[in-house]
């Protein structure tokens, strides 16, 4: 008998994270009973499944510890991941506060650094998320931030945008404690990206 017991997701946030979006969208797609939990580190994220107070973890490939996750899952935990998918990302742009007149620093996460030219800004500041970039301009912390374009049409006069973002196809990855894999390839040979291979 299945059990009754929603599933426990965990990902990046604060709210309004891709990584919220994109775990929402996941568990829509599969019809799934789940809450999720935002969390500022993956590797808290770990620590939560091999501990049994989370289930499963959905983290961007791109993220910039991406690499070290799946190394430290594996060998140190025991977890795996169990799925992909693609998702778009929310609109992204450059904005800067609208008191700023010549902003010094741009505020952004690492695996946005080449989305557009970011040359005008002669300091870059590496921060976790793009909705903690969000934070930050809307407390002053900081003068221009790439954040979603959302926060610009949220703060009508707080913002002026320097640059739009068209969305990004994101590949994602779901984390679980049991391998799929087996030692064998997992893919979808119906997939849209396996026909348009095989024309």
């Amino acid at each position: 008998m299945a059990s009754s017991k929603p599933l426990h997701f965990v990902t990046l946030g604060p709210a309004g994270t891709n990584h919220e979006l994109a775990t929402e969208r996941y568990i829509a797609f599969h019809k799934l009973d789940a809450r999720v939990s935002l969390i500022d580190d993956f590797f808290d994220g770990l620590r939560m499944m091999h501990a049994g107070q989370a289930d499963h973890m959905v983290q961007v490939a791109v993220h910039t510890d991406c690499a070290d996750v799946v190394s430290r899952a594996h060998f140190d935990y025991g977890i795996h991941i169990i799925d992909t998918f693609i998702s778009p990302s929310k609109d992204l742009a450059i904005l800067t506060r609208s008191n700023v007149e010549t902003p010094g620093s741009l505020a952004l996460q690492p695996a946005t650094r080449g989305y557009t030219d970011i040359s005008r800004w002669p300091d870059h500041i590496a921060v976790s998320s793009i909705m903690r970039i969000a934070e930050g301009l809307l407390d002053g912390t900081y003068e221009s931030g790439l954040t979603t374009l959302e926060i610009a049409h949220q703060n009508p006069g707080r913002f002026r945008i320097d640059a739009t973002i068209e969305t990004v196809d994101d590949a994602w990855l779901v984390f679980g404690k049991s391998s799929v894999a087996n030692g064998q390839i997992v893919v979808w040979p119906d997939s849209p990206g396996a026909k348009m291979i095989r024309g």
